[in-house]
């Protein structure tokens, strides 16, 4: 479960991180007074607010009022803003990253930081970014925070409230159960205080019978992602303009990453899971061909799916709905040469095998733009 900002940095202030003044918003009458200057901020899921105009400054509280109604109601890729955080505005001289996750390769918890911050982590060069493990079996230890702060070239004072910080994100994480705890940027300001400017948590959906408080949060899905949770379709929305269709989630992230190898870029990938259902299946392309990709791969491996029946809810689909959309299929298993004629019959593309379904795809991506 992802959580908001607003939520983040209250969860973050419960654990003694400091965050700055400020309160949540659904409608601009309820802004009676600020925090002195102010910054605007849209609630959404989603990165690329700022790019957006989701994040706007703001001197007075007819001005907040102003930039409010402006920002409420605002789509940002996908997500409607329905609530606005109203923050007392940093007067900022740094900007670093400090984050920790689940380093599942290793089977432990990665502290992660980087002199850069207010950009994504993956932008940043790998010689600016520290790579810290926790080792599972004694947990955190002083020398990590000593560590990050070094690493971010920080004076003595500064220094001091970085080692804490990163001691108390890690209870955060074990506390909360949170799968990702990300602070991004942390700010030093003028005055040489170190604060949250912005905060990303991601609490473990199979954790949350022990977080009672989280089940009342609103989960922030787009129209098409409610609609999927409906069906009971694994379903998200990313941001490029190839649909893909698998089955099972090893292989649905085998077929984003051989997109990526060959250029391509996933805007949807929707999960069938173990299902044969034609019904549901037709369901799952309908519901690709709402999210309007340029091009749709569906990639599937018939084990105890039989792909001959994935094939008739393609169909019927097809049938269902003029699609007009480029669909490279790759599909192997029981009864694959059934359903591999099927689906040339009906003027697919096919492919043999996992590469080069990815590198067609791509390049029919390509053709469209």
């Amino acid at each position: 479960m992802k959580l908001y900002e607003y939520k983040a940095k209250e969860i973050l202030k419960k654990y003694g991180i400091p965050v700055p003044d400020g309160f949540v918003v659904s409608s601009p009458d309820r802004i009676k007074t600020i925090p002195g200057p102010v910054m605007v901020k849209a609630q959404v899921l989603i990165g690329g607010r700022g790019k957006a105009g989701g994040i706007k400054p703001a001197n007075t509280v007819d001005e907040a009022k102003k930039v409010a109604s402006a920002i409420l109601g605002m789509d940002i890729r996908g997500y409607k803003t329905q609530d606005v955080l109203i923050e007392r505005r940093l007067d900022i001289a740094k900007e670093m990253y400090l984050g920790i996750t689940v380093d599942r390769s290793n089977r432990s918890l990665l502290l992660m930081a980087s002199p850069s911050g207010g950009v994504d982590i993956e932008s940043v060069p790998e010689d600016k970014i520290l790579m810290a493990p926790v080792d599972p079996l004694i947990g955190y230890q002083p020398y990590l925070g000593r560590r990050v702060a070094s690493f971010m070239g920080l004076q003595k004072e500064q220094a001091s409230q970085v080692v804490s910080i990163c001691h108390r994100l890690y209870q955060l994480v074990m506390s909360e159960d949170a799968e990702l705890a990300e602070i991004n940027p942390l700010v030093v300001t003028k005055d040489g205080k170190v604060v949250a400017g912005d905060a990303k948590i991601t609490i473990d959906s199979d954790a949350l019978f022990r977080h009672n408080e989280y089940e009342r949060l609103h989960e922030d899905l787009t129209p098409l992602e409610e609609k999927a949770k409906r069906l009971d379709i694994a379903f998200v929305q990313l941001d490029g303009n190839i649909g893909v269709i698998a089955n099972g989630a090893g292989l649905t992230m085998a077929t984003l990453d051989s997109l990526n190898m060959y250029g391509g870029e996933a805007g949807v990938f929707l999960d069938l899971g173990g299902t044969d259902d034609p019904e549901k299946v037709k369901s799952a392309m309908l519901l690709m061909v709402e999210a309007k990709p340029k091009v749709i791969l569906l990639n599937i491996f018939g084990g105890i799916t039989k792909c001959d029946t994935v094939a008739k809810g393609v169909l019927e689909a097809i049938g269902a709905r003029r699609i007009g959309i480029p669909i490279v299929a790759r599909i192997k298993g029981v009864n694959e040469d059934l359903a591999s004629t099927m689906l040339k019959d009906a003027g697919m593309i096919p492919a043999h095998g996992l590469s080069e379904a990815a590198e067609l795809a791509a390049r029919e991506s390509q053709k469209v733009g």
